[in-house]
């Protein structure tokens, strides 16, 4: 085994990890090193198809498009789907394997390292770098027990760590320096550096606070990032991304209903960048707002849970008089299920078995049953047959007679459902509003101004480009490169 790996983490959840790993990935590919992102175990519903088949962290995909890579399930061999408060989905090595209490998972968790070691050895022996991005905070201490996404990983791996803080939240000397205080020795003695991020002005003013990191935790401090201010343009995994998104500033509002299990929701970023559309996402709370264009109801990653709560906020009958005035709306995925007349999951697919009665904007009826299915798509849009590119992530079959009307055409079989008035649809693609010529017809029928120009894959890679550069500025990418070993057997 010839790779080098290294692992950034983090002082806690969203202090950029996983920006900063794309960004190295980025800059050391663009050094001419084969690359691959690696994250042991991931919690999101915001998930990609991976070339092989299977399914994995939004994140990582993004990063493997960094490192001009094709997505793997190696590079991320543990992925966590909420679907309720206390538990979750597994998936391993990109297949579901079922669902866990947070109680039963933690207990039984470790016996998910060998999968771990194996993928992250697989990626390791055709790379000449494997960067790696851990999970939360470091300095869980009460979680390290059986770890398979911080220490407990770095440890049987036997990979260097990069420990990131946050400046921009405030308290980022005692972030850092404090963790190095809880962890254990032989954790802290992996820690070969520390990394400033989402600094704010000038750089130089915080060297004072370098050396004090260095002083206190023994450590280089290998960088400080300034914020990266093209960071929106990129997909966002943490549903934290969610909590206070800035509203885009067009003429025409879309609304999102924030669902409690919200998933995919990078569905919505190329809508973000039309000069013509204000997008918000509309909060627990807060009505369906009254001017909006379109309400597009988003993927959700247990649908029945997500139908009841989006009647306790009310927002069914607001969709009612949305659509009663003439106004649109498109499911996507769950969203699409829940705008029929009913979903059942007779075999308790995402929890108690049992029917539950749909919006019923749409006459079709879902089944959830049978295998999930994963897949890259080529469809064409059934109204204007522009081309458009998705993927399937669901599980559960739809039926009915709107069903009549698709959306769109896969392989030439119709697809999703429109209502008789055309106003109401639905649809399992996701990721469909990437395609530019189908997202300008798409809006311009809503009279929705759009920008000719964008391209908006090939605005993800000038963003990724200038990541890199931005990366590059601020670190020592040499002293980081000298800093990874190759990993232990």
């Amino acid at each position: 085994m010839t790779a080098r790996a290294l692992m950034i983490m983090g002082t806690g959840s969203d202090v950029g990890k996983s920006l900063i790993v794309a960004g190295l990935a980025r800059a050391f590919a663009n050094r001419g090193l084969k690359v691959a992102p690696f994250k042991p175990q991931n919690m999101s519903n915001n998930a990609a198809v991976a070339t092989d088949g299977g399914e994995i962290g939004r994140a990582q995909a993004l990063q493997a498009r960094a490192a001009r890579r094709p997505a793997v399930t190696a590079m991320n061999p543990v992925l966590l789907k909420p679907e309720k408060e206390t538990g979750s989905q597994v998936v391993v090595r990109g297949q579901r394997i079922g669902s866990m209490s947070a109680r039963d998972y933690f207990a039984r968790r470790a016996a998910l390292m060998p999968d771990v070691l194996a993928a992250f050895h697989e990626l390791a022996a055709d790379n000449d770098l494997v960067i790696v991005e851990g999970a939360g905070s470091a300095s869980e201490i009460n979680l390290r027990q059986g770890d398979l996404a911080n220490f407990g990983f770095a440890q049987a791996a036997g990979v260097p760590v990069v420990l990131a803080g946050d400046i921009h939240r405030g308290g980022v000397i005692a972030a850092l320096v404090g963790t190095f205080a809880v962890i254990d020795a032989a954790d802290a003695n992996l820690v070969v550096g520390t990394l400033i991020n989402k600094f704010h002005g000038d750089p130089e003013l915080f060297a004072s606070g370098r050396a004090m990191i260095a002083e206190r935790t023994g450590r280089p401090c290998l960088g400080v990032i300034s914020h990266f201010d093209l960071a929106h343009r990129l997909p966002a995994e943490d549903v934290l991304a969610l909590e206070a998104p800035a509203e885009s500033t067009g003429d025409m509002l879309i609304a999102v209903p924030r669902l409690a299990r919200i998933a995919n929701f990078d569905d919505l970023d190329p809508l973000k960048r039309e000069p013509g559309v204000r997008l918000r996402i509309v909060q627990s709370g807060e009505p369906l707002p009254r001017d909006a264009r379109l309400v597009i109801l988003p993927g959700s990653k247990a649908t029945r849970a997500d139908l009841d709560f989006f009647r306790q906020q009310g927002w069914d009958i607001d969709l009612a008089a949305h659509i009663r005035a003439g106004g649109h709306v498109l499911g996507l995925c769950g969203g699409y299920q829940m705008l029929g007349r009913s979903v059942a999951d007779p075999g308790g697919v995402e929890g108690e078995p049992g029917t539950s009665p749909g919006l019923g904007h749409l006459a079709v009826d879902t089944v959830l049953e049978g295998q999930k299915q994963l897949r890259s798509e080529a469809a064409r849009d059934a109204v204007s047959g522009l081309p458009l590119t998705g993927y399937h992530m669901h599980m559960g079959v739809t039926r009915g007679e709107d069903a009549a009307r698709p959306f769109a055409h896969v392989a030439g079989a119709p697809e999703g459902a429109r209502s008789a008035n055309g106003r109401v649809m639905g649809t399992y693609l996701h990721g469909l509003f990437a395609a530019d010529a189908f997202r300008r017809d798409f809006l311009g029928r809503l009279g929705i101004a759009t920008d000719p120009a964008l391209d908006f894959e090939a605005d993800i890679e000038a963003t990724l480009d200038a990541l890199a550069g931005h990366i590059a500025a601020h670190v020592d990418l040499d002293a980081l490169l000298d800093l990874a070993r190759e990993p232990r057997e």
